[in-house]
């Protein structure tokens, strides 16, 4: 196992064999910029770059990594990520100098994450939401339609999804106010407006696009996950109440495009292949165009932690899985483009909710509470069947290796009352 010269923790999301994207600020001023974490530090590849250090690159003073997005390192694909992640890797390995025994050069370029701010990693063109947990949609299915219409008649044929609002996309730590819209309650004779009163998360997961593809021009299943730059843990936030009386028959609305959250660093997807693991079982067989072969999931383990406005610390109330989700990130990726729909650098595409068998695994308060006829009790003895005013949410995921984490951080948000 390769180790850096800094010191990390075997509990810490960001070894040597993570290195995942972001971009940042120092909170001391200056321009954004692109970084890579490693362990409580953020190694400046602007300052990587100045130093010559990617001259045998095909970065290499395109000065790629002084902008305040990884759009146009997204662009360049895979053989260039590639390039960078080994050279980033070969220089923060305990057994190469240049970085390590370089004071100044050393000092400059690692900063602590405690000094830097936290930007959105991309500029963020679209933004697709999928609904890829079999789990999830039968238990959504169950509480509106019964268990014998529980799945709709296309779901085992093609991965469902909708087009998001990516204008709301906000970073992790951003607050999010409850939303306003027309709810209207089954024995009510008319809708009403006002605030939310069922605010729900959704515990996901989502990948930028790096290069993209022209329009009416698909991309092959076989070839898909070669568009996929990186993932990022997602709550993709929900209000029940204004999207049941809104989505027929097009869909949610206001109901989901006030808020986003996603975590801000990207883990690239060739740190996650030690942990690809085999997608579930798909029947019926999925259409030529569908059909892929070998793993195509990975084994990520997510949980959900909510801290309430009364509460010392946060709960766990949810343990889930990536490996899940019954359409993989390349099915979703190839039938997204099948019909000539083209995808650019920057585009974020998101699983929808990961729920899995058992009750704790559930990702969404709509599944663990069961549309609120069992509410969850929590240490202090309230309890929640919708999230409340106060509340923080943080969700948090990794893939576990022998001594070592591939981790995403966290994603948070505090809810905020709606503006009155």
């Amino acid at each position: 196992m390769i180790r850096s010269f800094i010191e990390i923790s075997p509990e810490s999301h960001f070894p040597i064999q993570n290195l995942p994207y972001g971009v940042f600020r120092p909170k001391s001023g200056g321009e954004g910029r692109v970084g890579v974490a490693i362990g409580e530090y953020v190694l400046d590849l602007s300052v990587v770059d100045e130093a010559g250090l990617f001259v045998d690159t095909s970065v290499g003073g395109k000065r790629l990594f002084h902008q305040s997005s990884l759009n146009a390192f997204m662009a360049l694909g895979k053989e260039a990520w590639g390039e960078v992640r080994s050279q980033v890797q070969r220089l923060l390995r305990a057994d190469e100098p240049t970085l390590r025994d370089h004071t100044v050069l050393r000092n400059t370029a690692l900063l602590r994450q405690s000094d830097v701010q936290m930007l959105l990693p991309a500029q963020i063109g679209d933004y697709t939401d999928f609904y890829a947990s079999k789990e999830h949609a039968t238990n959504v299915g169950i509480m509106f339609r019964g268990k014998e219409n529980a799945l709709m008649p296309n779901w085992l044929h093609l991965p469902v999804g909708y087009h998001g609002r990516a204008s709301s996309v906000v970073l992790s730590g951003t607050d999010v106010r409850r939303p306003k819209g027309q709810m209207k309650s089954p024995d009510a004779a008319a809708p009403h407006f006002g605030a939310c009163r069922q605010l729900d998360f959704e515990l996901e997961m989502g990948w930028f696009i790096g290069p993209g593809n022209h329009r009416e021009e698909a991309i092959a299943v076989e070839n898909a996950e070669d568009q996929i730059f990186g993932l990022v843990l997602v709550n993709d936030w929900s209000a029940r109440d204004i999207q049941s009386w809104e989505y027929q028959p097009l869909g949610p609305f206001l109901a989901k495009n006030f808020a986003t959250s996603i975590s801000p660093w990207v883990v690239p997807l060739e740190a996650l292949e030690p942990f690809r693991v085999a997608c579930p079982n798909q029947e019926p067989e999925p259409l030529p165009y569908l059909r892929a072969q070998g793993k195509s999931s990975f084994d990520i383990r997510l949980e959900v932690h909510l801290q309430g406005a009364g509460m010392a610390e946060p709960q766990r109330i949810a343990t889930s899985n990536f490996q899940h989700l019954y359409w993989s990130m390349a099915q979703q990726i190839a039938h997204h483009t099948v019909a000539g729909c083209n995808l650019r650098p920057g585009d974020l595409l998101a699983s929808g909710t990961i729920s899995g068998p058992e009750k704790e695994s559930r990702g969404c308060l709509l599944e663990l509470a069961w549309r609120g006829t069992e509410p969850i009790e929590l240490g202090n003895g309230e309890k929640r069947v919708w999230l409340e005013d106060g509340d923080q949410l943080t969700l948090t995921g990794w893939c576990q290796g022998d001594g070592y984490r591939i981790g995403f951080g966290e994603v948070t948000g505090h809810v905020l009352p709606a503006f009155e």
